[in-house]
């Protein structure tokens, strides 16, 4: 069982007296990034490090950096959506520099928009008072690319593990909860979902943690 308040105790541990630290959390699609995440931000606003208070965390996730349907199409790459080139990797790289660098001003990222399935420009604000940003994605252990440079900004990364016919499931059941038809949803997760996971799992042995997330989160 994943302890959450353990792991909220950890990434205390990162925040230091000044300045900003960035922890990656990273694993295959469907692995419960996004779960984590959101459960780990609830225990860290209920146990903050001492002397530390108001807005000091921030929440970046990858997926406002996939490219939009049109600049795919352009590409020829809609088929691949979620492969590592089919995400600017560059400008995510760019915007956790500003984040890491923290010069004082609110800093815009995209969002992404399950429903349409697209990214939101300057959905998401990190506040110039963010001590802790954490940010999720599939590829941030990949070791080529621009993504050894993103790995080089974070404090530490996590790598969240789950039985591959869990993470399947998990993963077929959101297709369909965002409007693939069955057969379609399953077609993409046994095809490119398989395709990104198989790399991603590779990447695991680089984590300066790895959770399982197959049993409940206490």
């Amino acid at each position: 069982m994943t302890d959450v308040d353990a792991l909220a105790q950890r990434a205390c541990g990162l925040v230091q007296e000044h300045g900003r630290v960035i922890l990656g959390i990273t694993g295959a699609p469907g692995a419960g990034k996004s779960t984590l995440v959101e459960q780990l931000l609830a225990a860290l606003r209920r146990q903050p490090p001492p002397g530390v208070g108001g807005d000091w965390l921030a929440h970046v996730p990858m997926d406002g950096f996939h490219l939009a349907d049109v600049q795919l199409d352009r590409l020829g790459n809609r088929q691949r959506k979620g492969a590592p080139d089919t995400f600017d990797s560059a400008g995510y790289l760019a915007a956790l520099r500003r984040i890491a660098d923290n010069g004082g001003d609110t800093v815009y990222v995209p969002g992404f928009e399950r429903t349409l399935e697209q990214p939101i420009a300057a959905a998401i604000a990190v506040p110039p008072e963010a001590r802790l940003v954490v940010t999720e994605g599939n590829y941030l252990l990949l070791q080529w690319g621009h993504w050894p440079q993103i790995r080089a900004l974070l404090g530490e990364v996590w790598f969240v593990d789950m039985p591959d016919t869990t993470r399947r499931q998990r993963l077929v059941a959101r297709h369909v909860a965002f409007g693939k038809e069955p057969d379609a949803a399953v077609a993409w997760a046994d095809g490119p979902d398989e395709v990104n996971a198989r790399a991603v799992r590779e990447t695991a042995r680089y984590a300066d943690l790895v959770i399982g997330s197959g049993d409940p989160v206490s």
